[in-house]
């Protein structure tokens, strides 16, 4: 702990620093490549392996397990129908969820009969039903029009908060690609995306936002008086403040992380809570994603965007000319004591 803090003070004081505004082409570049990659594994796997409720089918649900392994709903289903694609899943105790194409009648009561007979539980524990592909559609429709109205009315809030369109153009370009590289790591890892899912892509954009303004609301104390500070460039000031919260969105992040991990590990994993490992999946997934955007994208793309205008040119020139200055005279005076005497 006294190591961490130690870490932390320097960060906070400037003697330690990293160049995350500095080398920002490496990391847009390394971004780029990443959501890239991502999109052209996505692309070669066929698409995103979307859920039955977006694609439709039939779905049966058996009550009164003991034995909860998905493997043996998924074999009963393929030696019932060999060609027939199928999904087993423990959604709770006791509880399995078979999912597969659109089956005929005959074919329903065939393969509700044998899941019974293979979770050895009776007839009236196997329920089944069609689901159809028009709710998936309907709620992808609906997070897509909130998705929308959340990036104006953070554009808008951002904006008057922090009095400049600059620092809310980068907050919301950073959110876009968390979202972006979020979906895209769910298509190229193949995870099945559910409604559950998708209210996750939109809940981590709050995580994602709250390291943002902590960040941001820190780069605006640094740059809110530039006159008075001679000795860093803007640039320098925006990396002095992405290091000086440094320790708090890594630490925010853990502690964000540690919950959704619990549920996500614990609860889905050991305890077969299936209905909760989509959901807490894209949130594990979106807060990693979103800590990163934070000091590699978003923090750097508003110094580029504060580094067109002229005022800021001008002082950055003043800075480095009178820096420049310093270090000839420096190196004169070093010249002048190591010189022989005559």
């Amino acid at each position: 702990m006294s190591r961490l803090a130690t870490w932390g003070n320097e960060l906070y004081a400037g003697k330690k620093s990293y160049p995350f505004v500095q080398k920002w082409k490496t990391w847009f570049i390394a971004a780029l490549i990443l959501l890239a990659v991502a999109s052209g594994i996505t692309a070669l796997r066929g698409g995103f392996n979307l859920g039955i409720d977006f694609t439709g089918g039939s779905e049966f649900t058996v009550s009164g397990v003991e034995n909860t392994d998905p493997v043996i709903g998924e074999e009963v289903v393929v030696e019932t129908l060999p060609e027939s694609e199928v999904t087993a899943t423990n959604v709770a105790a006791g509880t399995m969820r078979v999912q597969t194409a659109e089956l005929s009648d005959q074919q329903t009561l065939e393969v509700a009969s044998n899941l019974a007979e293979a979770y050895d539980v009776t007839a009236d524990e196997v329920t089944s039903s069609f689901v159809g592909p028009t709710w998936g559609d309907a709620v992808s429709q609906q997070m897509l029009i909130g998705l929308i109205v959340f990036l104006v009315l953070v554009a808008l809030y951002l904006a008057i908060y922090f009095r400049t369109w600059k620092m809310s153009a980068a907050a919301i370009i950073g959110l876009m690609y968390v979202v972006a590289l979020t979906v895209g790591i769910y298509g190229a890892v193949g995870f099945e995306v559910t409604p559950a899912a998708i209210i996750g892509f939109l809940l981590i954009l709050s995580y994602s936002l709250y390291d943002t303004v902590v960040v941001f609301d820190k780069i605006r104390e640094n740059t809110s008086n530039l006159d008075e500070d001679r000795r860093r460039t803007f640039d320098e000031l925006v990396n002095l403040a992405v290091n000086q919260t440094l320790v708090r969105s890594i630490t925010t992040s853990i502690v964000g992380i540690l919950p959704v991990g619990s549920i996500l590990f614990i609860g889905a994993g050991l305890l077969g809570a299936g209905t909760l490992r989509d959901i807490s999946l894209s949130i594990f997934v979106g807060i990693i994603v979103g800590t990163v955007a934070t000091l590699f994208i978003q923090a750097p793309l508003y110094a580029l965007f504060q580094r067109q205008s002229k005022p800021v040119q001008d002082r950055d020139a003043r800075i480095l000319r009178r820096r420049s200055q310093n270090q000839e005279e420096e190196s004169a005076d070093e010249e002048t004591e190591t010189a022989p005497s005559s």
